[in-house]
């Protein structure tokens, strides 16, 4: 049987402080989330434990809600009427866990528009009726894109839903009786939920985004409640003023009508019921990406058997096995980081370096292969981006082209958080390697010139996407005034990258500069480790054949890679 998964936290700051009761749900949760046994089965862990505490706390807020609304007015006679409320209000949020279910993903994937959906709609139409269309009428990536606007439409379907039975579980009282009222005021629900869902859709909330600190799953909940309170009010009040509108055009037998004074009782009355259900959708968020965002440590408990033999084994199975860009591959990247990174469990970092060189090089090459996909990734976009030196038009219009290129270049920086983290694991490990592996297996694999040489082509493309060139100079020009805003040689007498018109706050330049922080940063790591022997290379004229692969590199020349390392030997690679 595999070993079990440990899941805990590595943090430094205090304990929460908590009641006996939040001490025995958080002790229920821990144990439910590390009873998994294979990696698979930590994502559906984890959706039990949030469907856990978003019962809890929807719970505690309805009931708060009900004693408040029953001040203000009668509320429900009977106890099955209570019952009622409870369980539609729960059966509502049981739909939008559903509908967070199918569209939370921590990859930020590209939803078909409205236009290419009629036009592939209109094409496999044509096709089935006419026939001898010999391309086919849904490529891979547009079926991707399609599930993904499915997946959103259905989201604000089920919203819609929610949102009716929510807001009718909450304000429905012993005095709307009759059945049409009620539809009016669940009418005015179906508003909310359907203003929430666009809201959530076009933000891109549905975005798993792991924190920079890992923290305790109550602190973490407690520094992110004011926020989702701030956003819950300011949801609530669109939803309001929207369901107003929407009374105008509600027949009469669907309104409640009623003098001024209870009007105004009853509208406040209503109002806090949209408030009270969107504070639980904005804490089952909030809640959602606290505990998907956790890290997960791949690694059998330390003084096991497994630990004593192969520690690594579970963690690099996942990593080469899993779906790519789904939640577990996450997860496995971020344990990777943190253990290369820090010094919390350095016996699991000092199993990388055993004998063989087998562990270190499959840690090595899972790393290498998101960056080496966002090298060749940018080098395909970058290839079609030219700029006609006679035409000036050109650099204030963009074609079709150039738009269609653009968005290739979305998609290849759309996978940031895990190169970011293969990136800082790159750099860390074989930093590390020059104190910790004591049997030269970096070396010997030749994982070291991979590395560097990966790191070095990755950057010129991320730099070169942001409009900073490079080329190869002379040895006595070398310095970074002259190397800053040269020409980039790419075999195309007439071409370069026409990117440096593109508006520098644009989410595809702050993605490519945050990424470039992060490959400098990690090249400096190996510089700072290797300095001593890195310039004795350079005085014997070896540093390319030590620390530069042979071949080709994935974008750039070897020469202009040699290039950069010498800046970063130098210290002059800005």
């Amino acid at each position: 049987m595999p070993p079990v998964l440990l899941l805990r936290f590595r943090s430094n700051a205090k304990p929460f402080p908590s009641s006996p009761l939040c001490s025995l749900l958080s002790r229920l949760l821990r144990f439910i989330m590390s009873s998994s046994s294979l990696p698979d089965e930590v994502v559906k862990n984890r959706w039990l434990g949030f469907l856990i505490w978003q019962s809890i706390a929807s719970a505690v807020i309805h009931l708060s809600s009900s004693l408040l609304l029953h001040r203000l007015g009668r509320g429900p006679s009977s106890a099955a009427a209570i019952l009622f409320s409870f369980l539609a209000f729960h059966l509502s949020l049981l739909l939008l866990s559903l509908a967070l279910f199918l569209l939370s993903t921590p990859h930020p994937d590209p939803s078909a528009s409205l236009p290419d959906l009629a036009a592939a709609t209109l094409r496999a139409s044509l096709k089935s009726l006419v026939g001898g269309f010999s391309r086919p009428s849904f490529t891979a990536d547009f079926a991707h894109r399609a599930r993904r606007s499915l997946a959103s439409g259905v989201f604000l379907l089920v919203c819609g839903v929610a949102g009716f039975l929510s807001v009718v579980a909450v304000c429905g009282n012993a005095e709307v009786v009759d059945g049409e009222s009620l539809v009016g005021v669940g009418l005015r629900g179906l508003v909310f939920g359907l203003v929430y869902g666009l809201h959530y859709v076009y933000r891109r909330r549905w975005i798993l985004k792991f924190p920079i600190i890992q923290r305790p799953l109550f602190y973490s909940f407690k520094i992110g409640l004011s926020q989702s309170l701030k956003r819950a009010l300011k949801l609530s009040v669109q939803a309001y003023v929207s369901s107003v509108i929407l009374i105008f055009f509600l027949p009469d037998q669907l309104k409640n009508k009623s003098m001024i004074g209870k009007f105004i009782v009853q509208q406040l009355r209503f109002y806090i019921g949209i408030l009270t259900v969107s504070i639980c959708w904005e804490l089952s968020h909030h809640l959602l990406q606290d505990v998907h965002t956790r890290r997960c440590i791949f690694a059998p408990p330390q003084g096991s058997a497994a630990a004593e033999t192969n520690p690594s084994e579970i963690l690099l199975e996942t990593l080469e096995q899993s779906s790519p860009r789904s939640l577990v591959q996450y997860l496995a990247y971020l344990d990777l980081c943190i253990v290369t990174e820090s010094n919390a469990e350095p016996w699991r970092r000092a199993a990388f370096f055993e004998e063989t060189g087998e562990t270190y090089q499959r840690t090595i090459n899972v790393c290498l292969r998101p960056i080496e996909q966002l090298a060749s990734g940018l080098a395909e976009g970058l290839e079609g981006f030219s700029i006609n030196r006679s035409d000036l038009l050109s650099k204030q219009l963009n074609s079709p082209v150039d738009i269609q290129l653009d968005s290739r270049l979305h998609e290849a920086l759309n996978d940031f958080q895990i190169c970011s983290w293969c990136a800082r694991a790159l750099g860390a490990l074989t930093a590390r390697s020059h104190s910790e592996d004591r049997y030269g297996v970096a070396q010997l694999t030749g994982c070291n010139k991979a590395v560097v040489s990966t790191l070095l082509s990755c950057l010129l493309a991320v730099e070169a996407c942001v409009g900073k060139k490079t080329s190869a100079q002379l040895a006595h020009m070398l310095g970074p005034a002259n190397i800053r805003w040269a020409t980039v040689n790419t075999g195309k007498r007439d071409a370069v990258p026409a990117l440096t018109s593109k508006k520098r706050g644009a989410a595809l330049h702050a993605k490519a500069y945050a990424m470039a922080d992060v490959l400098k940063t990690s090249m400096y790591q190996v510089v700072s480790a290797f300095q001593t022997d890195m310039q004795a290379n350079a005085k014997a004229s070896v540093l390319e054949k030590n620390w530069i692969a042979e071949g080709k590199p994935i974008y750039g020349t070897r020469e202009i890679l040699i290039q950069k390392l010498h800046l970063f030997l130098d210290y002059h690679a800005v």
